[in-house]
């Protein structure tokens, strides 16, 4: 892990290849704190591919018109939802209908953070491939 961001939305670990977040508990996620995504990938990520993970240990709302602001940012490459209730992750199947970015969502993080590292393989093997 290269940093753990401790914000007033919620906690952000921050790794090489994918960013976890953990909102805080009753929080809304708006377009305005999707600002925070926007200045953590410029920071961290810029010149690089990432995957954002929503760890949904805590019950949040999300608005759905965060997706069409993430949509934008070029060097995110994928979005994972981590969730064990069936709420949390029948919402997710909703908020993939708004995000232009591979949306996967699972009931374990590591299993997430495996479809990270391989969607950025995957991403990397077909820019090697693609040079030739």
């Amino acid at each position: 892990m290269k940093k753990t961001l401790k914000l007033p939305v919620g906690t952000f670990y921050i790794y090489n290849d994918y960013l976890i977040v953990e909102a805080n508990e009753g929080e809304t996620v708006t377009v305005e704190s999707n600002d925070i995504l926007v200045d953590i990938a410029d920071t961290y990520y810029s010149g690089k591919e990432f995957v954002y993970i929503t760890n949904r240990i805590n019950s949040y709302s999300v608005d759905p018109a965060v997706y069409s602001k993430t949509s934008l940012i070029t060097n995110l490459v994928g979005f994972a939802v981590v969730a064990t209730n069936y709420i949390s992750l029948s919402n997710a199947e909703i908020e993939k209908l708004f995000l232009s970015k591979p949306f996967e969502s699972f009931t374990e993080l590591e299993k997430a953070i495996s479809w990270a590292k391989s969607i950025i393989k995957q991403n990397n093997t077909n820019i090697k491939t693609s040079d030739f």
